[in-house]
């Protein structure tokens, strides 16, 4: 039984070492010594009762007590961050963190230019930004914001469709002109092309029926999307990408009208956000830019309508 409350200290250091598998490693990452570290640990399970970790050659090793524990750090360390963004700033302040997450492609590719036009704007913002295909959880508020590709199923969350972004297959000319630019959809099996490692819901539901890009087919196979969309700008092969950035990236389009397949946007928050001033028009920013990028009228009407 525990004899004393452990504070958030030990649940911080309990995780960094979670994460890092290490004493060492946990240490250089929160900025302590390897010492107090341990020491950390040690008070942590005397106040539970129970062993976190075990030692092996090459690091600590979870015991089940700690795997079950995880889930309750991560939520603790969610609230904390939380509670550290809500008091940069007051709520009728335009300056303060703001943490938003969002897809690897539109976080790498399509948001720098929508939030460096909002900081320039507003220079007391500051952005965190998350770029992860997994869907962060708002409610835990693991982010303030959210750019997504599905609603969400929450009641307590508000949610803009933004915009529909279409997704077509691409090629760097360089490419074509070395392999020939295909005339059917049949012909691309005949090219290198660029394509998943792991088929997903959402594929088999929006690969047009009769275009064989499958895997079988692939001359690369990566699930990381960043890594296809360099790929084609390289010139390796034919593959999918957004319309927006395959015209930004100047590559030429193949099938616009066979292969038209449609992304949705949408921008997410919690609803209790509505009160902080910042977090409200950078979510309204973000509905503009991006409606912006998609090439969406309902952009400007969305910024009215209220959330």
């Amino acid at each position: 039984m525990a004899t004393t409350d452990p504070t958030w200290d030990l649940f911080r250091s309990f995780l960094a070492v979670l994460r890092e598998g290490s004493l060492s490693g946990a240490a250089r990452r929160l900025g302590m010594t390897q010492p107090s570290l341990g020491r950390h640990i040690r008070e942590l399970e005397a106040s539970l009762g129970v062993p976190l970790f075990s030692r092996a050659s090459h690091g600590l090793i979870p015991t089940d007590a700690a795997l079950k524990l995880r889930p309750h750090a991560e939520a603790m360390a969610s609230a904390a961050a939380s509670a550290l963004r809500a008091a940069s700033g007051a709520k009728d302040e335009l300056r303060g963190v703001v943490r938003i997450t969002a897809s690897e492609v539109n976080g790498v590719e399509v948001l720098p230019p929508i939030l460096a036009a909002m900081r320039h704007r507003s220079p007391g913002l500051i952005f965190e930004l998350s770029t992860t295909n997994r869907t962060e959880n708002l409610l835990r508020r693991d982010a303030d914001i959210a750019v997504r590709s599905s609603p969400p199923d929450q009641d307590a969350l508000v949610a803009r469709k933004v915009c529909v972004i279409p997704i077509g297959l691409f090629a760097h000319a360089d490419y074509l002109a070395a392999a020939g630019r295909p005339k059917t959809l049949e012909d691309l099996t005949r090219h290198a092309l660029i394509g998943y490692d792991e088929e997903t819901p959402y594929i088999r539901a929006t690969r047009p029926a009769d275009m064989p890009y499958r895997r079988e087919f692939f001359s690369l196979r990566t699930d990381n999307d960043l890594a296809g969309l360099a790929a084609i700008r390289a010139g390796f092969g034919i593959g999918a990408c957004q319309v927006p950035l395959g015209r930004r990236a100047g590559l030429v389009r193949l099938f616009p009208k066979a292969v038209d397949i449609p992304l949705p946007i949408w921008v997410v928050m919690h609803e209790d956000q509505r009160s902080s001033l910042r977090i409200r028009a950078v979510f309204d920013h973000l509905v503009e830019g991006l409606a912006a990028y998609g090439g969406s009228r309902a952009g400007a009407k969305l910024l009215t309508s209220g959330a």
